[in-house]
């Protein structure tokens, strides 16, 4: 225990089998991601199915987000070892769906699967942080499960590159099923069975089909190649996202926590910085392609300036989560989006037009600087959305929300991303510019949303709660094992 009462890691290794279930629930999603995008060329000239190509990502993050909707729902009918053995059920036959497809048809069945059971992960991941580990763990559970993303992303490419180079699609898919039944295993041993999850708050039909409609727009919208028809999509996809507010505010069972939608309340300006640090992402999908164009790269050495961004995220929410005095945090929810701004906006303008090499190996240090950014600031985010409320049942709402924005932000900002790309048309510097500066501006956005929640809380609470990790949510309860 640290001398200002919070955990240490070495207090999280005592929870060592409950914090591998939380993160590794996490990891085989985000790991799934990468793997699949570097063993699907390799699959289409064995089965076929290239019109149906691009589907295969919309599949998997419509899916998962469904899932993120329904995780509360699930822990009331199935109770915390129930949920987690559905989400890694439903994720192992979606793997072997995915082994076993003769057609791209069958293969996009089995990435919905997977889909489905990353969703319930990551959602699970996020709601028990409250519910299996003690609150000075809190930030340090955050920490490590959002850090999930960053080496999901490092080892993806890696090990999905690995069995495509020997032909072996088929038995990535069965290593990821056996990953999934392995950390299954740990569920009924680690985690507490007890807790009540009330089914009050279950979200209504048409909510989420407001959502998943805003999800679908999006994600087709990264898929086609017409700068109009992306551009429309991706408006069609924030209309419907309004729409989807507009409706959460007149329902009794929204998806987001009620106080979301509440005068003065912080948490909609936390969710909004969680989701514009997780749509800063959105770039690392086409650095590797940046890298080779411009610096004449190799593609093994240009897949590295894909997982910089998120190696930094990872790498300095290990660091983060250790801070826990009030003024120190507060400097570090704001100046998370800075630093990421800053990172991206400087790499924009060291796009070289020459073709150096040894230019575009230094953006290496600034791509780590910008993920970095993320990472300071996130594990304090998910933290003071899970306090933002002294309702203990919306603070686990709250909890479980953070995967349903992340999930959103992560498609609206791969949609943009290509939409950004494409305006820069065949000029590589051009349309790296343009990426980058424009997600540089969206960072920059979550410094006012951030001190904007600070402000809202201090105004609204006399206690301080997300202003002060100290005394936060000595209120706010959990369910108990």
């Amino acid at each position: 225990m640290g001398s200002d009462g919070s955990g240490s890691w070495r207090d999280l290794g005592a929870h060592l089998g409950t914090a591998v279930v939380l993160a590794g629930g996490v990891l085989i999603g985000a790991v799934n991601i990468y793997v699949a995008a570097s063993l699907l060329p390799t699959a289409v000239t064995e089965i076929g199915g290239e019109r149906l190509y691009a589907w295969n990502m919309t599949a998997f993050l419509v899916a998962q987000l469904v899932a993120t909707l329904f995780v509360r729902r699930v822990l009331a009918g199935r109770g915390t070892v129930g949920a987690y053995l559905i989400g890694f059920g439903v994720f192992a036959a979606g793997s072997v769906v995915c082994a076993a497809s003769p057609t791209m048809a069958v293969l996009l069945v089995g990435r919905a699967l997977q889909g489905l059971g990353a969703g319930l992960l990551t959602g699970l991941g996020f709601a028990l942080v409250q519910a299996a580990l003690p609150r000075s763990l809190w930030a340090r559970g955050s920490a490590l499960i959002s850090a999930m993303y960053g080496v999901g992303n490092f080892v993806g490419p890696a090990l999905g590159g690995l069995f495509a180079q020997f032909g072996s699609w088929r038995l990535a898919f069965v290593v990821l099923a056996a990953a999934a039944v392995g950390i299954a295993v740990l569920v009924p041993r680690t985690l507490p069975r007890g807790g009540s999850w009330s089914t009050a708050h279950s979200p209504r039909p048409g909510s989420v089909g407001l959502i998943v409609a805003a999800a679908g727009a999006v994600s087709v919208g990264g898929i086609v190649t017409q700068p109009l028809a992306k551009g429309a999509l991706v408006v069609l996809g924030l209309l419907l996202v309004v729409a989807f507010l507009v409706a959460e505010r007149r329902t009794t069972t929204p998806v987001l926590p009620r106080s979301t939608y509440r005068p003065g309340a912080s948490l909609p300006w936390v969710y909004v910085t969680i989701a514009v640090l997780a749509a800063g992402t959105a770039v690392e999908a086409f650095l590797p392609l940046f890298a080779q164009r411009l610096g004449g790269l190799p593609p093994l050495l240009a897949g590295f300036f894909g997982a910089a961004l998120s190696l930094g995220w990872a790498g300095s929410q290990v660091l983060s989560s250790s801070a826990h005095r009030s003024g120190v945090v507060r400097l570090l929810r704001p100046g998370g989006p800075a630093v990421l701004a800053v990172g991206l906006a400087v790499l924009a303008a060291l796009l070289p037009a020459d073709g150096s090499t040894a230019a575009v190996l230094a953006w290496l240090p600034l791509l780590l600087l910008a993920g970095a950014g993320i990472g300071l600031a996130m594990p304090h985010l998910s933290v003071a959305a899970m306090t933002g409320t002294a309702d203990p049942d919306e603070a686990n709402q709250a909890a479980a929300g953070i995967a349903t924005v992340l999930t959103m932000a992560t498609a609206f900002g791969a949609a943009v991303a290509g939409l950004l790309v494409n305006l820069g048309g065949a000029d590589t510097v051009a349309a790296g510019r343009f990426l980058l500066l424009a997600f540089a501006v969206v960072a920059a956005l979550g410094v006012p949303t951030a001190m904007r929640a600070q402000h809202r809380t201090r105004s609204a609470a006399t206690d301080d709660d997300l202003g002060d990790p100290d005394r936060a949510s000595s209120h706010v309860g959990s369910p108990q094992p």
